[in-house]
């Protein structure tokens, strides 16, 4: 059984957590992202023209606020998704102060970070600062991620999933959770670490898996619980 992670590196294996996360399907039961998103574009595909224009974008973008925030979203974690949906949600997202909902979304991430694996290690694409040999935003982590396919994005999974549980917990503030749930992706953009269509691929993957989970009567029944525990704090 897979364990959830949150180091960008390698398989991303290493539990954040005393607490040993407990996925709700095994992979096998898992949409495999490698069967239903299309190919990485070639140099020749218009698609690739935009992932280009796209990296373009996000180099400019580096030496501003939102530069700043791209660096920051290079932390793989839960505890980053803390930081950026706890003010929206009101709330301090932690497993000491909401532990039904930080459960909840370590077994969930650990369901679906599967999703990728396969089109990952089959496509390996090169990143685009492997591409292009220019330095990212984070250059510690250039070397180790060379060895780590670029499509689809695994951060992306990670905000996008996040979001999607979040809203469920929230829909009030939905609008805000799923901008900060995108923007994390667009992060990887402007930080160099993955072109727009790994990206956008990755949104399209994350929900793949979370529509799958929801089908789980152990993630409702952990969502209830979740659920209830941010109604009793935030009245």
């Amino acid at each position: 059984m897979r364990r959830i992670v949150f180091i960008p590196f390698l398989a991303l294996a290493l539990c954040i957590t005393a607490q040993e996360p407990k996925p709700y399907f095994v992979a096998q039961q898992m949409p495999d992202a490698y069967q239903f998103i299309p190919a990485p574009p070639e140099q020749n595909d218009m698609r690739y023209a935009y992932d280009t224009a796209q990296y373009q974008w996000g180099k400019r973008m580096r030496n501003t606020p939102r530069g700043e925030k791209a660096r920051l979203d290079a932390e793989y974690s839960l505890e980053r998704m803390s930081k950026i949906f706890s003010p929206i949600i009101g709330m301090e997202i932690s497993q000491d102060n909401t532990p039904q909902l930080w459960k909840l979304l370590q077994n969930t991430i650990a369901t679906a970070e599967c999703v990728n694996d396969n089109a990952k290690t089959t496509y390996m694409r090169k990143r685009p600062y492997m591409v292009f040999n220019e330095p990212t935003l984070v250059p510690e982590d250039e070397e180790e991620l060379r060895k780590n396919g670029s499509y689809p994005s695994g951060h992306t999974l990670l905000g996008w999933t996040t979001a999607l549980v979040l809203v469920e917990i929230d829909p009030d503030v939905a609008n805000e959770i799923i901008k900060e749930g995108y923007e994390y992706g667009q992060s990887r953009v402007i930080a160099g670490y993955h072109w727009q269509s790994d990206v956008d691929m990755a949104r399209l993957a994350a929900s793949a898996a979370f529509a799958r989970i929801q089908t789980s009567r152990a993630y409702q029944k952990q969502l209830r619980k979740a659920q209830r525990e941010f109604f009793k704090k935030s009245r």
